[in-house]
């Protein structure tokens, strides 16, 4: 089912004041890494949000995952003071990991190594194209 235009003007604007609010509350840098939000998908009633995070260099993901969900009450509060005149009741905001830079990194390195074990190919090796 696809997003109305009022669930993806919602998810915007939370994604832009989460962005800030996780900055001001020091969660974009936790334990020498980077956090940072990819999207946000606000279900059909506006009343939950699903927060996608990207962790870069952070070892304990479940760690991570679980003191940004530890402080959801006060990201929720602040959410509502910045946001109280534009929604009328403010979504739950759940938490997943976006691990889709963590694919792309194995499928990068899956790549490099089928390069490197692949013997060169000789470009002079006769069989062009035949009319």
């Amino acid at each position: 089912m696809q997003e109305s235009k009022r669930q993806k003007q919602v998810g915007a604007l939370l994604m832009e004041e989460l962005s800030s609010i996780f900055q001001r509350l020091g969660l974009s840098m936790i334990e020498g890494g980077l956090v940072s939000l990819t999207a946000v998908k606000v279900t059909p009633d506006l009343l939950e949000a699903r927060v996608y995070l990207s962790l870069f260099q952070i070892k304990d993901t479940a760690g991570t995952m679980k003191k940004i969900e530890d402080r959801g009450w006060e990201i929720k509060k602040e959410l509502a003071d910045r946001v109280k005149h534009q929604l009328r009741r403010i979504p739950i905001l759940q938490y997943y990991h976006d691990d889709a830079l963590d694919h792309a990194d194995k499928m990068e390195a899956l790549f490099r190594k089928i390069k490197a074990e692949r013997p060169p190919e000789s470009d002079s090796a006769g069989g062009g194209a035949q009319e």
